[in-house]
């Protein structure tokens, strides 16, 4: 009896995908690998949508026009508009929101967070609790530390803003209007409008170094 219900639930579940599937490409949707999309009952699309194979859309997702997403990305709750480009690998989570002329690279998650107009996250980052402005860019491994172990704070990001590789962003902060953060800074306090914040610790070196050989 168990395993009957199972069964029935599976191909349910097939025949509802295939359903939204179908539905999805008469409206205009380009899928590239139908059969493995996956989406929920609620997705809405504009026009030219692109989404490539081993995508799964969560509830709560709206798409805009001339979006494109990249393959092994999963997305719920997250309003995407129109000219983004996501993934490969990407995870938006819910209250997420993504303006126009965005990108959301490979192995990037996002929560609870508005990225404005022409702002990119291309690699390897977490962006929490988090709003930045239009035309910054975020650089690899960029962490922003929403959660304290007890409470979650925000991270406040303006325009214009270029943010270094291996850089963690230690809430509640706000990097103000043009400033930039210098590569692999642990950023605690507000960078002021027009200025550079860095915390890197000067690089030492030691001449005729020895390396230690195996016994």
């Amino acid at each position: 009896m168990i395993t009957n219900i199972k069964f029935k639930k599976t191909r349910d579940y097939r025949l509802s995908q295939e359903k939204l599937r179908n539905k999805a490409l008469s409206n205009g949707v380009n899928l590239i690998a139908p059969e493995t999309t996956f989406l929920s009952n609620d997705t809405t699309f504009g026009k030219n949508v692109t989404i490539e194979p081993y995508v799964v859309i969560g509830e709560k997702v709206k798409i805009g026009d001339n979006s494109y997403i990249k393959s092994f990305s999963h997305i719920e709750g997250t309003t995407i508009e129109k000219n983004v480009v996501i993934g490969p690998y990407a995870r938006l989570r819910e209250g997420t929101v993504l303006k126009s002329n965005t990108k959301i690279g490979n192995f990037v998650e996002t929560k609870k967070s508005k990225i404005n107009s022409k702002t990119k996250i291309n690699h390897l980052s977490y962006i929490g609790d988090t709003t930045i402005g239009k035309n910054s860019n975020i650089g690899a491994g960029t962490i922003t530390c929403n959660y304290d172990g007890l409470k979650k704070y925000k991270t406040k990001i303006s325009d214009n803003v270029f943010v270094g590789s291996n850089t963690s962003l230690v809430a509640p902060v706000k990097l103000n209007k043009n400033s930039v953060v210098g590569a692999g800074s642990v950023i605690t306090k507000n960078v002021k409008k027009n200025s550079l914040g860095i915390t890197r610790s000067p690089q030492t070196e030691v001449k005729n170094y020895k390396r230690k050989k195996k016994k």
